[in-house]
C-alpha cells in the first residue's frame, strides 16, 4: 500500500501541499550573526575576507553583502560599548564586588595587567565575573604603578568604593599594591596550593631526576614525527587511549601531575615504541613507574582541590579551609600506605607545609567568616576548633556593632511618624548589610 501511494499519488500530494519557505534573516541580524561569531570564536577581522568562508555565505545567503574588515572593526567596537554599559550598570546594582588581579607575559614577552570583577547579582543570587582590562603594561611592575592602574580601572568601572577584596598572587609588589589601595588583600588559594606542591616537591632529587627523564621522554616523542607516528601506531596495537604525551610547564605544579599521569597511562606504549625505536633517550624503569603511582595518590587531592577552588559559577571562599582540611585528612590516610621513601618524604613535606598555610587562612577573617557562615560547613569546615571559636566571637561581635550602628534615633522615628519616607529610604543600603549578618546568624544557628 505504501509503494502503491508513493508510485501512484505522491506527486499529487507535493502538488497540492503548499510549500513552506523559510524567512530569510534581514542585513542587520547577518551582519550581528557574523560579529558575535568573531567575538565568541577569537576570530580575526580579516574572516570577511576569507575565499572559503564568502563562498559559504554566498551558498547560505545568496543576497547577503558580507561586511568589509573595517565595517566589521566598527560593529566589534560598538558590541564592546554596549556590552560595557551593560556591565556597568550591573555593577552600579551590586552592593559588593571582589577583584583578582594577575601580570602575564605573551608570547612577545609583553607584560599585561589584568583585572576581573566578580560579584552577586542581588535579583537572581547568582555569580557573575567580567573582565575590566586586559592593558599592557610596559612600565615597571612596582606597587605604585600597579596601584595606579588599578584604580585608574575601578573609577572607570565605578566600583571605587564597592571592593572589599583584592586576590592576587603573593608577590611583593601585589601585596604593597593592596595596602596603597587601603583595600583587604588575600592570596589566591590555587596560587598557593602551587607554592605548596612545589616547595614540596624540588626538594626530594629522586622526583627531580624521574621528572627530568620524563621531559626528556616526551620531547623526543613531541619533536619527532618518526617517534610520533610509532606510539600512535602502537597506542592502537595495543588497545590503549590514543593520547599524547604532556610536557609540564614550569609554574604550574599541575602540568607535572599531567604529565606524569599521561605517562603512566601510556607506559606499556612508551616502552614498546623506544624499543623499537634508534635514540638516546633513557626509559623510565618498573620501579620508576611505582613511585610515580604512589606520588600520584599522594598529589591527587592537591589536584582536585585545584579545579574545585578554579571554577567561576559559584563562590569559593567558604570552601578553601574545609578543602584544605580534606587534603590534610587525606594525606594522614595516604601516608600508612605509602612504601616509597621518596614518596614518604613528599608526603610529609606537604602535611608540613599545608600545615601552616591552614593556620594561615584560619587567622584571616574574610576566610573564617565565609566559612562560618556557608551552612555545609559553619564550625565542622575549621581544621583547628580553638580557630572556629574565635570565628564565631567575631562573627557575634560584629553583628552586635551592626545592631547597635542601627538603633533608631528617637527623632528619626518621629519624623517616620509625621509620614517622612525620605530618611528611612537612604538608610536601604545599610540594613541590606544587616541583613546580611541577620542571616549569616540564622545560617550558624540552624541544625
Amino acid at each position: 500500500m505504501l509503494r502503491h501511494y508513493r508510485a501512484r499519488h505522491g506527486n499529487e500530494e507535493s502538488a497540492d501541499t503548499p510549500a513552506v519557505s523559510t524567512p530569510v534573516p534581514n542585513k542587520q541580524a547577518l551582519d550581528e550573526a557574523v560579529v558575535n561569531m568573531i567575538i565568541k570564536d577569537c576570530q580575526p577581522f580579516t574572516l570577511v575576507e576569507n575565499e572559503g568562508f564568502r563562498a559559504l555565505m554566498q551558498l547560505v545567503a545568496p543576497s547577503y553583502v558580507l561586511p568589509s574588515r573595517k565595517t566589521v572593526k566598527d560593529l566589534v567596537d560598538q558590541k564592546y560599548e554596549e556590552e560595557k554599559e551593560k556591565t556597568k550598570k550591573d555593577l552600579q546594582s551590586a552592593i559588593a564586588v571582589t577583584l583578582t588581579a594577575d601580570m602575564w607575559t605573551s608570547i612577545n614577552m609583553e607584560a599585561y595587567l589584568a583585572v576581573t570583577c566578580h560579584y552577586v547579582d542581588q535579583d537572581s543570587h547568582e555569580l557573575h565575573t567580567s573582565v575590566l582590562g586586559v592593558q599592557h603594561f610596559p612600565q615597571k611592575h612596582t606597587a605604585d604603578n600597579l596601584a595606579m592602574a588599578k584604580r585608574s580601572l575601578m573609577q572607570e568601572w565605578g566600583i571605587a568604593s564597592k571592593v572589599r577584596c583584592l586576590v592576587t598572587d603573593a608577590a611583593a609588589n601585589m601585596i604593597s599594591c593592596a595596602r596603597i589601595l587601603q583595600i583587604r588583600q588575600t592570596i589566591c588559594i590555587a596560587h598557593s596550593i602551587n607554592l605548596i606542591v612545589k616547595k614540596s616537591c624540588d626538594p626530594i632529587i629522586t622526583l627531580t631526576d624521574i621528572r627530568n627523564k620524563t621531559r626528556q621522554i616526551v620531547t623526543y616523542f613531541r619533536s619527532s614525527t618518526t617517534a610520533k607516528e610509532k606510539l600512535a601506531q602502537i597506542q592502537q596495537q595495543l588497545g590503549t587511549p590514543v593520547h599524547k604525551l604532556i610536557n609540564e610547564v614550569p609554574t604550574r605544579w599541575n602540568s607535572t601531575y599531567h604529565m606524569l599521569e599521561r605517562m603512566t597511562e601510556q607506559k606499556e606504549a612508551v616502552w614498546v615504541s623506544l624499543a623499537s625505536l634508534r635514540h638516546d633517550v633513557t626509559p623510565l624503569t618498573p620501579e620508576e613507574f611505582d613511585l610515580i603511582e604512589e606520588m600520584l595518590r599522594v598529589l591527587s587531592p592537591f589536584e582536585k582541590a585545584t579545579r574545585e577552588l578554579s571554577e567561576e559559577k559559584r563562590v569559593s571562599g567558604s570552601k578553601v579551609i574545609p578543602l584544605m582540611k580534606m587534603i590534610h585528612i587525606e594525606l594522614q590516610h595516604q601516608v600508612s600506605t605509602l612504601t616509597k621513601p621518596a614518596a614518604q618524604e613528599l608526603a610529609e613535606n606537604l602535611k608540613k607545609r599545608l600545615t601552616e598555610a591552614i593556620c594561615n587562612m584560619e587567622s584571616l577573617s574574610v576566610m573564617t567568616l565565609a566559612t562560618l557562615l556557608d551552612p555545609r560547613f559553619k564550625t565542622v569546615g575549621f581544621f583547628s576548633p580553638l580557630k572556629a571559636t574565635e570565628a564565631v566571637k567575631r562573627l557575634t561581635s560584629e553583628c552586635a556593632a551592626e545592631m547597635r550602628s542601627h538603633e533608631p534615633d528617637p527623632a528619626e522615628e518621629l519624623s517616620a511618624a509625621h509620614g517622612s519616607a525620605t530618611r528611612s529610604g537612604m538608610k536601604t543600603h545599610s540594613f541590606v548589610h544587616l541583613n546580611v549578618y541577620f542571616r549569616g546568624l540564622l545560617y550558624y544557628h540552624m541544625t
